[in-house]
């Protein structure tokens, strides 16, 4: 058995789905692993990971509209505002969503559906550096 430890860094261009299907598949075929599991971790409190469709857009732009309603900005809504407006609607959104996220390796290949893609969902409207830790246990 063996594991490899690597951190993605990701950029965004403030709120919003980023993919990162293809550096997280990238990163598992570097690690010569046929068989394990890949961890991936959100470092962050105000973003999160989603696996997700990624062949029709309509998906994330229908997922961002949803949040947006479900956690809205709404200055005096929220006691925590240290941040501004935004800050604790994308605190609310990444307690609803995911920080880690699980998924089967096999043949050398994240086993993803077919039109599955894995997203860092950002939830500032800022563009932020952010950090995504990946962690493959497998032979």
């Amino acid at each position: 058995m063996r594991q490899a430890v690597d951190r993605l860094e990701v950029r965004t261009q403030g709120a919003g789905l980023v993919e990162i299907t293809g550096e997280v598949r990238r990163w598992v075929t570097r690690q010569g692993m046929q068989t394990g599991l890949l961890t991936l971790f959100c470092r962050h409190t105000s973003a999160s990971l989603l696996i997700q469709e990624n062949a029709d857009p309509d998906v994330q732009t229908d997922l961002e509209r949803y949040f947006a309603e479900l956690a809205p900005e709404a200055p005096g809504r929220y006691v925590h505002d240290a941040e501004g407006p935004d800050d604790m609607p994308a605190h609310l959104r990444a307690a609803l969503t995911q920080s880690q996220l699980s998924i089967p390796v096999s043949e050398g290949r994240p086993l993803l559906g077919t039109w599955q893609g894995v997203y860092l969902f950002e939830h500032r409207r800022a563009p932020h550096r952010r950090e995504v830790a990946m962690h493959l246990l497998g032979e």
